[in-house]
């Protein structure tokens, strides 16, 4: 065995083998994978091995695509074939309308990742599936690249690939413990000795918390047991000439697949059970969970309703295994938070149908940094601290219950909350407000005009639209207040830290004290890698001179991680987080300067504190830090409080603007006034996949400055044009927004893809964002959005249609 090594790939399932080749696929062949018994002895070898190309996201999709490739390809092998039934098509069904919708949104997203789904009706859903029923039948998904595959034998496959390439693979090879040295290289210790290495990857599957606790750290991984039926021969199969089609239905918590000349038949049951919370038998290997047929017996009356032939054909076997959940049900794969040179890829509840493209995208980021597409969806970094033992179990519950079940546009569903939450969220759930949740954070979405008001979950606009409408024309006209919670706040101090920041943007951010600036950070090649604010604070009672970087909730521990990993040893720069213990509320419209003046000492006139100021100050008697700043478009203050003086700061606001028709808004009515004004969300349309130029961000890029991180890459993807760009459309249509993903077409070829969208109020248009081919990013330009199934038109527009000139703001 290996002393030394680049890269030690912990666990021989589909998420260390995939991992293991790809490496070596991306020039990396002085690697080593570790497994404590034989390849495929945890949860891979009992896999129902499903290999489709369905997914929620294009990311999904992408790494899906790269799966059913490359699967094809050690298929194919003349020397060492595997059993892969390719292209067999798969149909999930539905029985609503607003189901149906949104298969054609997921149908329009996939053509923009080159693959094609077909919506087809309950009778064409027969026609294919011989076997089933078109009762309580509106239609479904087909998917022809649909199909499933031998899981040992794939991972041997791909195993002996990696050897081949110079990979070395080490059987009943248990870890022991994992050593952090100082430079950050580790040392794998295992029972038949120690391998250094420069890094470590989790792939461990349902014992991911063993290996992570030799790390100190805990993975939201909870592991559920889950049953399928192996049936008898099925005569209708013999048949049917040729293999049917796997089935997936949401409706009745079931899939199938055809296994041999019977059916495999897994069930989803709402009576569910939670596996090996507690800890796992070292001796469970190639092992099962004992069979429990009356937990699945609810859901097999609806199965045989659905598939009549299964009423008269007996079960062969029964197989009930562990199978692995994350928090929010993708899985995590990725950098994990707060390590160096640390990387896991577990969680993969869909492991073997999905496992080609993790370990595909994973060793992309070991390798280069960043993969080819943005890996945010799946990456360990989108959960905070709060993801404890007992809520992963919880949600994990609630996603098996709901496998087959998409999250429909502002559903959230209830498991696990409320998880994080301020003085003021039962103070604002009384004044009626309905919650969002952002990064755990309870965050207020709009507030309800009755305790029992419930939108309906659609694609379309929802009952809510007139609310949320009233909201925005409040705050146009008026003044509103709202709370936004878990904002990513780091304080940064220091002699050096001026310099440090200057190397961390793409542009020139400020260093004068009492002002703000807005900056973007780039990953080495080039492209965007985060969105901050920089409020620069002099010395005071509160503390020394400093800087607050300020960005996304979801990014705190993302954007922590990339600060510190680009800390030299000679700066005397320290990062502090300050998320936790303080909430902003933030004040918006043209009224906000009278209501802050009446609560808070001191001259808040537009001479005394302009646009882009900061200043401490007591607002009633709670302290506060209030920056000049709006993602609103209108005159507006973002009034930072430590979370024990929040109520008594929203009170003195409640009260200052009594005078001045202050109401509450919340999230929504945000997400609609930013888009009026061209204002970016990270990780909706700033992507590590686009650059500044192509985001539209030219003017907060300053290459005759000194180096900064990704200038090189930078300035090499400058010369060689834009890829992409980055444009704002209007959308000929009054029924529904666009969502992300979905497919800009002209002359029946897909040109562009939605990053964001919403419908603009005080302008009166649907408005979205898209990334399109340069050619047709002229103001002016006429094409079609394929929404929804339908081609609807849409039209280029220049960007912020709502008070362009930015007068508002600076009132």
């Amino acid at each position: 065995m290996k002393s030394r090594t680049k890269v030690v790939v912990i666990g021989g399932g589909i998420a260390g083998c995939s991992t293991l080749y790809h490496l070596t696929q991306e020039g990396w062949t002085d690697v080593v994978l570790v497994e404590r018994n034989e390849l495929t002895s945890g949860t891979t070898w009992h896999s129902a091995a499903q290999v489709t190309n369905f997914g929620m996201t294009q990311t999904m999709v992408g790494l899906k695509s790269h799966s059913i490739k490359l699967y094809n390809e050690l298929a194919n092998d003349p020397d060492y074939p595997i059993n892969y039934h390719h292209g067999d098509g798969g149909i999930r069904l539905a029985n609503t309308p607003e189901q149906m919708q949104g298969y054609r949104h997921f149908a329009s997203m996939a053509r923009g990742m080159g693959v094609d789904f077909e919506i087809i009706d309950p009778e064409e859903c027969a026609r294919r599936h011989p076997l089933i029923s078109t009762e309580r039948l509106l239609g479904g998904l087909w998917d022809p690249m649909d199909g499933d595959i031998d899981p040992a034998q794939l991972c041997q496959a791909l195993a002996r690939r990696a050897r081949n390439a110079g990979a070395e693979v080490y059987r009943n090879t248990p870890v022991t413990g994992l050593t952090q040295h100082k430079d950050d290289t580790w040392t794998v210790h295992t029972e038949h000795g120690d391998i250094d290495c420069d890094i470590v990857v989790n792939a461990c599957g349902y014992r991911v918390n063993e290996v992570g606790a030799m790390m100190g750290v805990h993975h939201p991984v909870a592991s559920m047991e889950h049953q399928y039926f192996l049936t008898e021969p099925i005569q209708q199969i013999v048949d049917f000439g040729k293999r049917v089609p796997l089935l997936r239905c949401p409706i009745d918590d079931f899939y199938s697949r055809q296994e041999k000349q019977g059916l495999l038949v897994g069930f989803y049951e709402q009576d569910c059970r939670t596996w090996g919370l507690d800890g796992i038998d070292p001796n469970f290997v190639n092992a099962l969970c004992p069979d429990d047929v009356e937990r699945v017996m609810p859901v097999l009356e609806n199965v045989f309703k659905r598939m009549p032939v299964l009423a008269e054909i007996g079960i062969h076997t029964i197989v009930n295994g562990p199978i692995t959940y994350t928090i929010d049900g993708a899985p995590l794969v990725g950098p994990i938070p707060g390590k160096r040179n640390a990387f896991c890829i577990i969680g993969l509840r869909a492991g073997l149908g999905e496992g080609g493209g993790h370990g595909w995208l994973l060793a992309q980021q070991i390798v280069h940094g960043e993969a080819c597409y943005d890996t945010w969806v799946i990456d360990p970094r989108r959960f905070a601290g709060h993801t404890n033992v007992e809520l992963t179990a919880l949600k994990a519950i609630e996603d098996y219950q709901n496998e087959f079940r998409f999250h429909f546009p502002h559903e959230h569903r209830p498991a696990g909350r409320p998880a994080k939450t301020t003085p003021l969220t039962p103070v604002l759930a009384a004044e009626g407000a309905e919650f969002t949740v952002v990064n755990g954070w309870e965050r207020v979405d709009y507030i309800k005009p009755s305790p029992d008001f419930h939108p309906s979950l659609s694609f379309n606009f929802d009952e809510a639209f007139d609310i949320i409408g009233a909201e925005v024309r409040n705050v146009a006209e008026n003044v509103g207040l709202t709370e936004v919670n878990g904002f990513n706040r780091i304080e940064i101090t220091g002699a050096d830290r001026h310099a440090f920041l200057d190397r961390m943007f793409c542009g020139t951010v400020t260093k004068r004290d009492g002002r703000v600036g807005l900056g973007y950070l780039l990953n080495h090649h080039g492209c965007i890698k985060g969105e901050a604010t920089v409020a620069n604070l002099p010395a005071s009672d509160r503390g020394p001179a400093r800087v607050w970087y300020g960005s996304a909730a979801a990014s705190e521990l993302h954007d922590m991680d990339w600060l510190k990993a680009h800390l030299r040893p000679d700066e005397d720069v320290q990062l502090r987080s300050l998320t936790n213990d303080q909430t902003i509320l933030v004040l918006a419209g043209p009224k906000a300067r009278d209501v802050l003046s009446a609560c808070a000492r001191g001259d808040w006139s537009r001479d005394a504190f302009p646009w882009l100021s900061v200043r401490e100050c007591f607002v009633g008697f709670a302290p506060a830090t209030v920056l000049g700043v709006s993602f609103s478009g209108e005159l507006a203050y973002e009034i930072h409080v430590p979370n024990a003086s929040l109520y008594a700061a929203y009170l003195a606001l409640r009260a200052a603007g009594q005078a001045h028709g202050l109401r509450l808004f919340g999230a929504r009515a945000v997400d609609s006034m930013r888009m009026e004004k061209g204002f970016l969300h990270w990780k909706a349309d700033l992507l590590t996949e686009f650059d500044p130029f192509e985001t539209g961000l030219a003017k907060f890029v300053k290459l005759d400055k000194g180096d900064f991180v990704g200038k090189a890459a930078l300035v090499q993807r400058q010369a060689q044009g834009l890829g992409k760009s980055l444009v704002t459309l209007k959308i000929n249509a009054t029924h529904a927004p666009a969502r992300g993903g979905a497919s800009v077409m002209q002359d029946g070829k897909v040109v562009g893809t939605i990053s964001s969208a919403d419908w603009g109020y005080r302008t009166g248009l649907n408005l979205a964002y898209a990334f399109m081919t340069p050619a047709l990013a002229e103001i002016g330009t006429k094409l079609h959005l394929d929404m929804y199934g339908d081609l609807i038109e849409v039209e280029v527009i220049a960007p912020s249609p709502y008070d362009p000139g930015f007068a508002r703001m600076r009132a």
